[in-house]
């Protein structure tokens, strides 16, 4: 009875039709057999610094942004097809959750489907292709603050599954519209870790 009376309170909203501006260039991530040598070169070039490594992936800074770079580590990859050393996808940063479903149905009506939805933990995040097969992500901060998002990083959670848990982008804007509480929307679903992301193909 108290579920049912706090639901018919909310106040419903409609999301913004208006084109949203990413409010921030977050970081990019490279898939690379050549690892080590790869932290080394960033962390000379652009003053980075690892912010946590596991087997499977590493994740570099070089200010107060969680991370800057992430460097995924596979075995056997060459040049020039889908298993070449490179670029995965880069990412940009909504100012808000509303932003980000906002542009996900924007594009959507167009003709744009999104690749693949995770929420990672300190992030909750929309992946796109381009036409050329390269990944784009817009995602939004879990956390208020560059602090709290950082120290997520460090949590034996994020270890365990630094990747994170898909989830149904539908499912999300029809909560927002429903007027769901902004924390209930960022808080990260019950699922298996998702899945590595795939090597790029072309549209």
């Amino acid at each position: 009875m108290d579920t049912m009376l706090e639901t018919s309170s909310r106040a419903r909203r409609t999301l913004d039709p208006k084109p949203a501006t990413p409010i921030l260039f977050a970081h990019f991530v490279l898939r690379s057999s050549n690892i080590q040598p790869m932290i080394d070169w960033y962390s000379t070039v652009l003053n980075m610094h690892v912010v946590q490594r596991t087997d499977y992936i590493c994740f570099l800074t070089y200010d107060d942004e969680h991370h800057r770079l992430g460097i995924v580590n596979l075995a056997g990859l060459t040049a020039p097809d889908a298993k070449t050393a490179g670029l995965a996808h880069v990412a940009y940063t909504m100012v808000d959750i509303g932003a980000l479903l906002s542009t996900y149905r924007r594009v959507k009506g167009l003709g744009i489907e999104p690749s693949r939805c995770i929420h990672h933990g300190p992030t909750v995040s929309i992946y796109y292709r381009d036409p050329d097969g390269n990944g784009v992500e817009l995602q939004v901060d879990r956390y208020a603050t560059k602090e709290a998002t950082a120290a997520y990083f460090q949590t034996a959670e994020f270890k365990k599954n630094p990747i994170g848990v898909a989830f149904d982008p539908e499912a999300l804007v029809q909560a927002y519209e429903a007027g769901a509480p902004e924390s209930e929307l960022l808080t990260m679903p019950e699922g298996p870790p998702a899945a590595p992301q795939s090597p790029p193909t072309p549209n």
